[in-house]
């Protein structure tokens, strides 16, 4: 756990991180996530208005108190499952998609009749990885969010479970209101669950489990993520970890507190950005780490937040276009280069023919592959192997030449792609702007669930 040192630590960086958001007057934009469980009874598949009702008026009082909100809402399923009458989510792929399509319509009728009541106009998106993989539409995705909140629109996002299948699903929506988070530039995101917060022990089972308060550094984070969804949803205590992991690598605030009382996030952005004597907003700059078991004594006159888990934010996130390459697109396909190559893109050079070793999978001029690093073979190995030893994802990169292509002209002089193809659009494989580094902090990839073991190791 903090230790007090820790603590001051802890926020100085928080405070040096949001720095330029929190000091400033303008408004926030603030995303929220709300699980199947926080909408729909897992038994009853009855819509918990209680709950949604608490949901719709926290996000119409941050629209009046100025912020850009937008809600990552799950639930299609577990409506569509009510309005068809069947009891248990099915397995089927087909089945879940026309579930979907039933539940969807009526998950956005009911959002369009609680906002109305307090004249709030909403509006539906509903995304697949694939909408956005490619960056012209990507870019077209963030202009449509920032045209709505301009107008003082919610927009209302979901996975668009009826048309996605495996290959181009966010997987859960965790992972989706994240990209979202980042696409749209978010302040801050907060994933809605069924506890209070991280534990470093599972508190059902543990007394003397212990809340963790602020998550620095998600290579020592111990927690306990034994949740793995409810019945009805595919998420669980992991993927919000993953989904953390993905909002601070792009300077986003991530946290994790009770959907059963929405209330929290009101105080917990109060709390963030209450002025001080200045009048200006500020993170909170408390000298020991929040303790959320009894009134906080550091800052006599700010009231103690409401219990939750908050994520650093980077305080170098990932620029823009590079969290777009390194974790919207699912790579096609993989070119392995050598490690005076990597060294060279490392110096801001771009990828030339003669660095590469191999390639593999089938894939298009101007789509992402990955970027492995190995030692390379000379001559090949009998089984026409190019390459040996241990092969280091380093990267992504959006390629100027299909697979066949890059195979023909791969070790040769950027001079002799033209004689080899008859043609050269390009004296790169992929131009230095088009390529992404994952930091070692960062990996793997995209983060996936195969991390949290490894967090745990230490426990």
């Amino acid at each position: 756990m903090p230790t007090q040192q820790d603590g001051m630590a802890d926020e100085a960086h928080l405070a040096q991180a949001q720095a330029s958001t929190m000091k400033r007057s303008s408004p926030l934009t603030i995303v929220i996530k709300l699980g199947t469980s926080s909408i729909v009874d897992e038994q009853t598949h009855e819509p918990l208005l209680p709950t949604l009702t608490l949901i719709v008026d926290t996000a119409v009082k941050l629209r009046k108190n100025g912020h850009r909100v937008v809600i990552v809402s799950s639930g299609a399923i577990g409506v569509g499952l009510r309005r068809m009458g069947i009891d248990k989510r099915p397995k089927h792929l087909a089945q879940l998609q026309a579930l979907a399509a039933i539940g969807q319509c009526r998950l956005m009728s009911l959002w369009d009749s609680l906002f109305g009541h307090l004249s709030q106009p909403i509006a539906q998106i509903l995304l697949t990885r694939n909408d956005i993989a490619d960056r012209t539409r990507y870019i077209n995705a963030q202009n449509t969010f920032n045209e709505l909140m301009e107008t003082g629109v919610i927009p209302i996002v979901n996975e668009n479970d009826t048309l996605a299948v495996s290959e181009i699903k966010f997987g859960d929506n965790d992972t989706l209101s994240a990209i979202t988070a980042a696409m749209i530039h978010a302040d801050m995101l907060f994933l809605m669950t069924d506890v209070d917060c991280l534990y470093d022990k599972n508190p059902r089972t543990h007394a003397d489990a212990r809340p963790i308060e602020i998550v620095k550094d998600m290579a020592e984070l111990e927690a306990d993520v034994s949740s793995a969804g409810s019945a009805l949803g595919t998420g669980g205590m992991s993927t919000k970890i993953v989904a953390a992991k993905l909002g601070t690598l792009a300077g986003v605030t991530t946290i994790i507190t009770r959907s059963s009382n929405p209330g929290n996030i009101l105080a917990i952005v109060r709390y963030l950005t209450r002025p001080n004597s200045d009048g200006e907003s500020v993170v909170a700059q408390s000298t020991q780490p929040l303790n959320l078991s009894e009134p906080s004594t550091s800052v006599a006159h700010v009231p103690t937040p409401p219990l939750h888990t908050r994520f650093l934010p980077s305080n170098d996130p990932i620029q823009d276009r590079y969290f777009w390459l390194l974790h919207t697109p699912s790579p096609h396909g993989t070119v392995y280069i050598d490690a005076g190559c990597h060294r060279a893109l490392l110096d801001k050079a771009g990828l030339l023919p003669v660095g590469v070793v191999d390639v593999e999978g089938q894939f298009a001029q101007q789509e992402v592959v990955r970027l492995v690093v190995v030692e390379k073979r000379t001559p090949p190995g009998p089984d026409g192997k190019r390459w040996e030893g241990l092969a280091e994802e380093v990267g992504r990169a959006l390629v100027n030449y299909a697979a066949p292509e890059i195979k023909r002209i791969m070790g040769h002089q950027s001079v002799e792609i033209r004689g080899i193809l008859g043609y050269a659009d390009s004296e790169y494989v992929a131009h230095r702007s088009h390529i992404g580094f994952f930091r070692r902090e960062s990996r793997p990839v995209t983060p996936t669930r195969e991390i949290i073991p490894r967090l745990l190791d230490r426990q």
